[in-house]
């Protein structure tokens, strides 16, 4: 299991919710140890496609799933760095509702012109410095995403969350991780409650 999906199972379960955690990139992770000139090599290797197929598949068992238990009939979802960007996509895809809340952290290799098709807001979290998710850019997509809204982290720059340097890293870290679990709460467990 990846790191991401690590993270996101342990935050998740702080607030209650049923989480699935999709490896997008079936076992073989980018890794910042490894050369920057193999990188457009090993993205190939991830089709939009078939990322978009996993997405879909995973979601729809997980949905059945819910709807059969009685649980809820609206999923979470979240993603980081380019699952981030796949996040956008799927929304965009979303025409039967099926998502309450979303969380994108500073996601990657997205259309922007897709914000006008999402019908749920998106909670974006970014490092201030990040050169591959521009903060003016999501502050254009927070204004046409109904209430949405973008959490900057100061000094900070790609993948702050996931893969914190340092001790004041790991303190924003889990800042940004306190913020989606309330964010997730507020638009899955509360809406939930409202509705039972």
């Amino acid at each position: 299991m990846y790191l991401d999906l690590k993270i996101l199972g342990r935050e998740t379960l702080l607030i209650a919710c049923h989480a699935m955690g999709i490896n997008l990139y079936r076992g073989e992770p980018w890794s910042k140890d490894r050369p920057q000139s193999e990188f457009e090599e090993w993205r190939r290797k991830h089709l939009p496609q078939r990322v978009a197929s996993d997405i879909n598949i995973s979601a729809k068992w997980l949905l059945d799933e819910f709807i059969a238990a009685g649980i809820s009939d609206k999923l979470g979802i979240v993603g980081f760095c380019f699952g981030g960007g796949r996040l956008i996509d799927t929304l965009a895809r979303d025409t039967q509702s099926h998502f309450g809340a979303a969380v994108c952290f500073y996601g990657t290799r997205f259309d922007p012109s897709l914000a006008s098709q999402l019908k749920i807001p998106v909670l974006f979290i970014v490092g201030e410095n990040d050169p591959l998710c521009p903060v003016d850019l999501l502050r254009q997509m927070e204004s046409q995403i109904k209430g949405s809204q973008v959490c900057v982290y100061a000094g900070r720059g790609h993948g702050f969350a996931h893969h914190p340097e340092s001790l004041e890293e790991d303190e924003d870290a889990e800042g940004a991780f306190n913020i989606m679990r309330n964010w997730l709460n507020k638009y899955l467990v509360q809406t939930r409650n409202v509705m039972d």
